[in-house]
């Protein structure tokens, strides 16, 4: 009998925020993904170190994915930033930067956390507010009946990720393909509760960007499909293609053995008995005049020749991905048994045809109407094919964003540096009510909505990789930009031609100031200004329900870890 090893007690980690342990590993995130932030972001290469593949990204989703984390507070955060991630796609970044950045700067204030939560909500109803209000200087109005705004939300979401590897002319044949397949999934005929369609990705790499292609409908890789030869299909009187769709295997080796036992009588194959029975089902799908047939698994060699001397073409191993926008596309229900067909299963197309791309032939599906596209999408490598399905997928996502709450934030750190002015001036000029509801000073007031303004501003400063100055005006509350190695001169108008946004030129008399790293900037005289904003000038936008999202999440997630007093490990 093996010796019982008695229980060790669990561990109890007081005050976890003051452990070196956890402040250097809290740096250390926080220093990874303020590298990887923006255009100019530097990659990252992620391997398990025992094999395996390797990701090379500046993209949270990838980094958060791949990076092995034990130390409970890290984890805490990046299970934040991961599901805020999967509920918009964009600004995973900035939402962690952010959170790093108001752990850091409300832990160093000599103020009780529970007061320092309170202020911050209240600041944060302010930016809120702020942000959905009409007279909001960074916010921009999304008009889908004019296309400059939606090529610069587009374009912001391709540029922002190095590894890509995307010159220009690439990045405006992608943004095209990605409106135009946007555009083929929004229903022509909107009913009170319209759904968005699907655009589905189909890899080709080895190939240039520029190569790619969008299609209405759906593709199917069909290896055996000969191009060149007239696709002889089947139609119906009406003239159009009825479908089957599969999700059975239709490979005739018997049944699965988890299901359970079959007895076979003596001089009965089981093998000619399954045969018969799908030839049987080809001989119903020829009755009933089916003229193409789709299996998610493998379907047996006789069978595809039989319904192909029968003018039915037949496709296997479409695969579990495919099997949602099939139905969605032919309006076919997958058939889960071999053993009993309805016709109420059956879909439609309105066409059928072979297209070639690189290598690869694939059976194009046309469907009478349809909100599901097929983007071709190309890559020189693996890698870069990798990071531009990711980026392609957000740009997407963040356009359906868009329909619901049809608003951009100006980019470029412009949003950031705005909302930090703003808040302080705003809680300059408070009144005391305020501070006799929160339970606080005003002292404590100001000193947490300071540490809120640095936390905005860091994310802002993390768009500069190279040295570069970071500057704001004392006007609209705007970042500006000057390259690292400029001569010193007198006016800084003479180095600075664009804020990060676009909106803003040096024609004005600015003043600008230095966004200090603690120190924080210079307090503007009033609230910051409107600008005007002229769609031809933008050069950077997000997406306003993502960075909204990553606000709100941010300090949520930020307030939590504050709030801990002990972390109990288990060390059995």
């Amino acid at each position: 009998m093996s010796r019982l090893e008695a229980k060790k007690p669990p561990l109890f980690i007081s005050e976890p925020l003051t452990r070196d342990a956890v402040s250097q590993s809290l740096c250390l995130l926080s220093g990874i993904l303020k590298s990887s932030y923006g255009p100019a972001g530097r990659l990252k290469q992620l391997h398990n170190g025992v094999g395996g593949c390797v990701c090379t990204t500046s993209q949270s989703s990838a980094l958060l994915g791949h990076l092995s984390i034990s130390q409970p507070v890290l984890r805490v955060l990046t299970a934040s930033v991961r599901n805020h991630v999967s509920r918009f796609s964009d600004c995973g970044l900035f939402t962690a930067i952010l959170c790093c950045g108001f752990i850091e700067n409300f832990r160093s204030l000599n103020v009780a956390p529970f007061t320092v939560i309170k202020i911050s909500k209240h600041l944060l109803s302010l930016c809120m507010d702020h942000l959905k209000s009409e007279a909001c200087g960074c916010r921009v109005s999304v008009d889908f009946s004019s296309v400059e705004t939606l090529v610069c939300l587009v374009q912001s979401i391709l540029t922002s990720k190095p590894a890509c590897m995307l010159n220009k002319t690439e990045v405006h044949h992608l943004t095209s393909l990605v409106l135009k397949a946007f555009i083929f999934t929004v229903p022509c005929h909107v009913e009170t509760n319209a759904v968005l369609g699907k655009c589905v990705v189909i890899p080709v790499k080895g190939r240039r960007v520029v190569d790619s292609a969008v299609l209405p409908g759906l593709l199917i890789e069909a290896p055996e499909i000969q191009l060149g030869k007239p696709l002889a299909v089947k139609r119906t009187g009406s003239n159009m293609i009825k479908i089957a769709l599969f999700s059975v295997s239709m490979s005739g080796d018997g049944s699965n053995p988890e299901e359970g036992t079959i007895a076979v009588h003596h001089g009965v194959s089981l093998e000619v008995s399954e045969l018969n029975q799908l030839l049987n089902v080809g001989k119903q799908l020829v009755k009933d005049e089916v003229g193409l047939v789709v299996c998610q698994k493998v379907m047996h060699p006789s069978l595809k020749q039989y319904l192909k001397e029968n003018g039915v073409v037949a496709v296997d191993r479409a695969g579990l991905s495919l099997m949602e926008p099939l139905g969605h596309v032919t309006g076919s229900q997958p058939i889960a048994s071999i053993h009993s067909l309805s016709p109420g299963c059956y879909g439609s197309l309105k066409d059928l045809c072979v297209e070639s791309f690189a290598s690869k032939h694939f059976l194009h599906l046309i469907p009478e109407d349809t909100v599901i596209c097929s983007l071709i999408l190309c890559n020189r490598s693996e890698t870069a094919w990798d990071e531009l399905k990711r980026v392609c997928e957000t740009a997407e996502h963040v356009l359906q964003l868009t329909v619901k709450e049809p608003w951009a934030l100006l980019g470029g750190g412009c949003t950031e540096t705005h909302l930090a002015s703003y808040i302080r001036h705003k809680s300059s000029s408070l009144p005391a009510s305020t501070f006799k509801d929160l339970g606080c000073s005003q002292t404590q007031y100001q000193l947490v909505a300071d540490g809120f303004c640095r936390s905005l501003e860091t994310v802002a400063r993390s768009l500069s990789h190279d040295g570069e100055e970071v500057l704001t005006d004392v006007v609209y509350g705007h970042c500006w930009f000057v390259p690292s190695g400029s001569p010193c001169v007198s006016r800084w108008s003479d180095l600075v031609s664009k804020c990060g946004c676009g909106v803003n030129g040096n024609t004005e008399d600015l003043s600008w100031s230095f966004l200090q790293g603690q120190s924080g900037s210079t307090i503007l005289q009033g609230c910051p200004k409107e600008p005007s904003v002229k769609v031809a000038d933008l050069q950077t936008l997000d997406c306003f329900a993502a960075k909204c999202s990553g606000l709100q999440v941010a300090l949520e997630t930020a307030s939590l870890i504050l709030d801990l007093s002990y972390i109990i490990e288990d060390q059995n």
